[in-house]
């Protein structure tokens, strides 16, 4: 959430809000920080004003600090980076279930970051869905990331990947109510570390298509309802476009 000044987040955080619809603010932390770091964290966000009605802060901390939702405001809320698709305890080693992260409080995970997709990981689409299905089971939401890569959008792959493929396997998994808890975050992983730019235009233009998709391969009160997300370089702020509900910001570091 860097690169916003006091005055932007005021303005932001008092924009008025769609319809029905409330602005979701997510802060991914990654895999940075010490019991010290984020205990000032905390303390930066206890300290911080009022947090309007239409607006939804999530923070997600590495799974070892989960345990700030003691010590953190209660309208800010905490979430799991990533959940087991076991869904249940067991032997897995390394793994967290998503019955640990409601445990320690947490009422959200990330699912299917690229970093676990294209990284060490080699998450699949049908992972990501699988992963989604068990932790709504455990009463979480869900912000499920989706985006292209350099390679793919340029060879004109952007829809068979995005929607295709990432959705794709979302399809006819939930009902109605279970994806009011899910929100779609878009990584344009093409404009990570590449010097290219995902402008608020280009955002708005795929948020479009996913929102069509799901009128298409869902329903078009699913797709009038669900909440789709935005990981921007640079903190650009998108909220001039029409079909961006949610908040633009940079999440992390890297995102």
């Amino acid at each position: 959430m860097a690169g916003f000044s006091s005055s932007s987040w005021a303005s932001y955080l008092t924009a008025p809000a769609k319809p029905q619809k409330r602005f979701l603010v997510g802060g991914n932390w990654k895999c940075y920080g010490t019991t010290a770091s984020t205990n000032k964290l905390v303390a930066m966000l206890n300290g911080c004003g009022a947090i309007p009605a239409h607006v939804e802060v999530v923070v997600a901390p590495p799974a070892p600090y989960l345990g700030i939702r003691s010590t953190l405001r209660a309208d800010v809320a905490t979430s799991g980076q990533n959940c087991s698709k076991e869904g249940k305890e067991g032997a897995y080693t390394g793994e967290t279930a998503p019955s640990m992260l409601t445990d320690l409080g947490a009422t959200w995970v990330i699912l299917g970051h690229s970093e676990r997709r294209h990284g060490w990981h080699g998450e699949t689409s049908a992972d990501v869905a699988a992963k989604t299905k068990v932790a709504l089971d455990a009463g979480l939401s869900v912000m499920v990331c989706i985006g292209e890569t350099l390679e793919e959008r340029e060879s004109g792959r952007l829809e068979a990947v995005v929607l295709g493929e990432h959705m794709g396997a979302l399809k006819g998994k939930f009902t109605p109510l279970e994806w009011k808890r899910i929100a779609i975050a878009y990584e344009p992983v093409w404009a990570i570390g590449t010097g290219k730019v995902a402008t608020p235009e280009i955002a708005q233009s795929v948020h479009a298509s996913i929102r069509q998709w799901m009128a298409a391969n869902e329903s078009p009160l699913v797709a009038a309802d669900v909440r789709i997300m935005d990981c921007l370089p640079g903190g650009e702020c998108v909220m001039a476009a029409p079909d961006v509900p949610s908040f633009p910001g940079k999440c992390g570091r890297a995102s």
